[in-house]
């Protein structure tokens, strides 16, 4: 059964989407994105993915008190990141209530920083993140583009002991267009045994189910929540 994990991105304290990852089309969802949290718990979703666009762009976390308390508010299992670069952040992270930090600038910019934490903390604490546009990596909040090829990023970093990922396809990016599901057949084809979320894209059920089948582990879903295209009630079947 593919786990659905709701993602409450911030800006200024905000619980916000962006179209396409352009900090320009922003649309704000609430202004108190721990009653969204509570809402996504009461519903029966155990896990969150929270990024800090604030942190992304600027290379340092600026929203920690909002994870500490939506980390209070609720019981659930979240992953926080969002211009992590430090052992300090990391910490902060921790103690602040997420039971991961997902990473994805540090992990190319500095690899071997990320192999660090990764065999300091252990592979079910670090989540590792690829965005991705036309096959190759974006970083720093998407704002800069590599030339480096998400398949090969993705099999060097299982071959080392990542055991998890989320990529997210920029192009699909908060577009409700459906998910990328070539890019993920491909990378599953790649990285066979790597636990692979999806991110970007999801519109209806029936790109959940498409994930499912094809043997992603996960979908990261926002705005489809955000705009009642995905109910609850439509949750129901994937809630344990």
């Amino acid at each position: 059964m593919i786990e659905i994990i709701p993602a409450i991105d911030l800006i200024g304290g905000k619980c916000v989407r962006l179209t396409h990852g352009d900090f320009a089309q922003k649309k704000v969802y609430s202004d108190d994105p721990v009653e969204t949290a509570k809402a996504f718990a009461a519903a029966g979703l155990q896990r969150l993915h929270i990024v800090d666009l604030d942190g992304a762009r600027t290379g340092t976390p600026a929203n920690i008190n909002v994870l500490e308390e939506i980390a209070s508010a609720t019981r659930a299992i979240i992953d926080f990141g969002g211009g992590i670069r430090t052992d300090a952040d990391v910490k902060r992270v921790f103690d602040a209530g997420a039971e991961m930090v997902n990473l994805g600038s540090v992990a190319v910019e500095e690899p071997d920083t990320f192999f660090e934490w990764l065999e300091h903390y252990g592979s079910d604490s670090i989540l590792l993140g690829a965005d991705v546009r036309d096959g190759k990596l974006a970083i720093a909040g998407w704002q800069t583009e590599t030339d480096i090829s998400v398949f090969e990023f993705l099999s060097e970093c299982w071959s080392r002991g990542v055991e998890q990922a989320f990529v997210t396809d920029i192009t699909r990016d908060g577009a409700l267009g459906g998910p990328s599901l070539k890019l993920y057949k491909e990378i599953k084809m790649a990285v066979p045994e790597l636990k692979l979320i999806a991110s970007g894209g999801v519109s209806s059920e029936n790109d959940l189910r498409d994930l499912e089948q094809m043997g992603c582990d996960g979908a990261i879903v926002g705005k489809a929540l955000y705009e009642g295209k995905i109910s609850f009630d439509e949750l129901a079947r994937y809630v344990s």
